[in-house]
C-alpha cells in the first residue's frame, strides 16, 4: 500500500485552474522530485497536502488506510507531513535544542528542560548529525540550520518531509552532506518530496519525478528513465540546447571598468580585473569566496580599505550606492524578495523606483503618462508576463519577478549591470530567458558582471570567467579555450 495517494486534485483561484485533476502517489521511503516551471502548480499541490489550501470538490487523499477529501494543517501534521520551506521558519534567538523540541516539551505550561534536550539529542542522533544543543541558532551556518529544521520535523514524528529548494544556499560539500542525510531518512522509511530547480542534485537521490505543466500532470517517471534534457523538455515543451557564446575580440573596445589592488579586510584582497564595453564576465567560485562582497563595493554599498575603482579611465570613490548609480553602475541583488524588490508594491512602481528624477516635474509630482511609458516599454522588451502592471510583484512567478528586478535598473540606462546570482529560484525556461536578456544587453553595449555558483551557467553565458577563492581572484578563463570539467577542477582544487 502506498503511504500517500492523491487523486482528482484540482484547485481554482478566481476562475483560473491552478491544478487540474492531478494525481500523486508516494511509497514509504520514496524520494520524489516535484518538477515544473514557476507557476505550474507545485506550491499549490504542496499546500493542499499540508492542509493550507482546500482542494476543489471530488478530491481524494488517502494517507495509510484513512481517506480524506481535504486536510487541515493540524491533521496533516498529525499524519506525519512536515514542510521545510526556504526560510526554514526557525527561531534565531533560541538554542538548537529549543528549536528542535519546540512543540514537544511543554507540560502544564512548564518547560521540561531535560526532556527537551533528550528529544533534541535523539533527533540529531537519528541522522548522525553533529549539532551543539546549546548553540544559538543565528550563530550557525545555513547548512546546520537546515539540519535543525530536519531534526525538528523528525521530533514531530515526520513520515513525509517536503523540502522547498533545499540546496539553494549551500556549498557543494554542504549539498553532498544534505543528500547523504536524505539517504539516511529514506533508509528509515521516511518519504521525501523535493521542490528544486537544481535538478542534477535532487535527481541523484530521487527515485521518481512528477512533472507538472500549467497546472496539469504531465506524468510520473522513474528517475532511471530521466535525464536533465528530457526533463527540461517535459517541463517546458522546448528543446533547450546549451551553446557557448561566440568568441569576441574586445581588445579595441573601450575599458568601462578597471579595478586595481582592491581590498577590504576579511572580505577580499588585491582584486585586479577590467571590463570592456559589451563584455559579459562571470564571477564564480564556492560560496563564501568573496564574490558578493566584491560586488557590493563595486556598487558603493561597502567601501574598500585600499585600491582603486576606475570608471571610463577615471578613478571614482564611491561613498554610497548613489555615487555608483551616478556613474552608470546598476546592481541586481541576489535576494530579490528582501533587498531587490518591494514585493507588496506594484510592478510599475518597482520598475520606476530608480528614475524618479526623470519622471517628476519641478514640484516633484510624477508624470503618470511618462512613468507608464517607461515601465510598459521594459515589460514588453523583457517579456514580463503580467496582465496589469499595477498588480503587486508578489503575484508574479520567480522568473518574472527577477525580470522586474532587472527592468528596475535598465530603466536607469546603466553602462554596467551587476547580476548577483540572477537565476536562484528560477525555473529552466526562465533561466534561459534571463540569459537571453544578458546577451541582448551585451549587444547593446552594456557590460555585464554576473555572479553564479553554477559552472554550466558561467561556461555557456560569458565571454570570460573569473574564479574567486578565499577573497582573491585566482584564475581567468575563456570558455572557448577550456572545458566545464577544467573549470570545475580549478574551483574545487584544494577546497576544504
Amino acid at each position: 500500500m502506498a503511504f500517500i495517494s492523491m487523486k482528482n486534485i484540482s484547485k481554482t483561484f478566481h476562475g483560473i485552474k491552478a491544478l487540474n485533476q492531478v494525481e500523486l502517489s508516494l511509497n514509504y521511503g520514496e524520494a520524489l522530485c516535484l518538477a515544473g516551471q514557476n507557476g505550474c502548480g507545485k506550491s499549490t499541490l504542496i499546500k493542499i497536502l499540508s492542509g493550507v489550501y482546500q482542494p476543489d470538490a471530488h478530491a481524494r487523499i488517502q494517507i495509510g488506510a484513512e481517506i480524506y477529501h481535504k486536510l487541515t494543517p493540524e491533521e496533516s501534521i498529525r499524519r506525519g507531513i512536515q514542510v521545510i520551506y526556504q526560510d526554514l521558519a526557525l527561531f534565531p534567538n533560541l538554542t538548537v535544542a529549543e528549536n528542535i523540541a519546540i512543540n514537544t516539551y511543554r507540560k502544564f505550561g512548564w518547560v521540561k528542560r531535560q526532556k527537551q534536550r533528550e528529544i533534541a539529542q535523539k533527533a540529531i542522533e537519528s541522522i548522525n548529525a553533529e549539532l551543539n544543543l546549546d548553540a544559538i541558532l543565528e550563530t550557525l551556518p545555513i547548512a546546520q540550520q537546515q539540519l535543525v529544521a530536519i531534526c525538528r520535523a523528525l521530533a514531530q514524528n515526520a513520515k513525509l518531509l517536503i523540502m522547498d529548494e533545499p540546496t539553494a544556499s549551500l556549498t557543494a560539500k554542504e549539498v553532498n552532506d544534505l543528500l547523504d542525510v536524505v539517504l539516511k531518512l529514506k533508509s528509515k522509511g521516511i518519504s521525501i518530496i523535493f521542490v528544486s530547480h537544481k535538478l542534477n542534485e535532487v535527481m541523484s537521490v530521487s527515485d521518481s519525478v512528477l512533472v507538472l505543466k500549467d497546472g496539469n500532470m504531465i506524468g510520473k517517471y522513474p528517475i532511471a528513465e530521466m535525464n536533465e534534457k528530457r526533463l527540461g523538455f517535459l517541463m517546458t515543451g522546448l528543446e533547450i540546447e546549451n551553446k557557448r557564446l561566440e568568441p569576441v575580440d574586445f581588445s579595441q573596445s573601450p575599458t568601462i571598468l578597471e579595478v586595481k589592488n582592491l581590498s577590504l579586510k576579511n572580505q577580499y584582497q588585491n582584486i585586479n580585473f577590467s571590463l570592456r564595453q559589451g563584455e559579459i564576465v562571470a564571477l564564480t567560485g564556492l560560496l563564501g569566496s568573496g564574490r558578493t562582497e566584491l560586488c557590493l563595493s563595486l556598487f558603493g554599498i561597502t567601501q574598500p580599505d585600499s585600491g582603486e575603482i576606475c570608471v571610463k579611465n577615471q578613478e571614482i570613490h564611491f561613498k554610497t550606492n548613489r555615487d555608483a548609480i551616478a556613474n552608470g553602475i546598476a546592481y541586481v541583488s541576489e535576494d530579490r524578495m528582501t533587498t531587490g524588490l518591494i514585493m507588496e508594491e506594484s510592478i510599475h512602481n518597482n520598475i520606476i523606483s530608480t528614475v524618479f528624477n526623470k519622471i517628476t516635474n519641478r514640484f516633484n509630482i510624477i508624470n503618470q503618462q511618462k512613468s507608464y511609458t517607461y515601465s510598459d516599454k521594459l515589460i514588453e522588451s523583457l517579456k514580463i508576463k503580467v496582465s496589469n502592471s499595477d498588480l503587486p510583484v508578489n503575484t508574479l512567478s520567480g522568473g518574472n519577478a527577477q525580470r522586474v528586478s532587472i527592468a528596475k535598473w535598465l530603466v536607469a540606462d546603466p553602462n554596467i549591470i551587476i547580476l548577483d546570482a540572477p537565476t536562484i529560484g528560477v525555473d529552466i525556461a526562465n533561466k534561459e530567458g534571463i540569459f537571453q536578456i544578458v546577451k541582448s544587453l551585451s549587444q547593446q553595449g552594456i557590460s555585464v558582471i554576473f555572479v553564479t555558483d553554477e559552472i554550466e551557467e558561467a561556461y555557456y553565458n560569458s565571454h570570460r570567467i573569473l574564479i574567486m577563492k578565499k577573497g582573491t581572484i585566482t584564475h581567468e578563463l575563456i570558455p572557448t579555450q577550456t572545458t566545464e570539467k577544467q573549470i570545475e577542477e580549478v574551483i574545487y582544487e584544494n577546497a576544504q
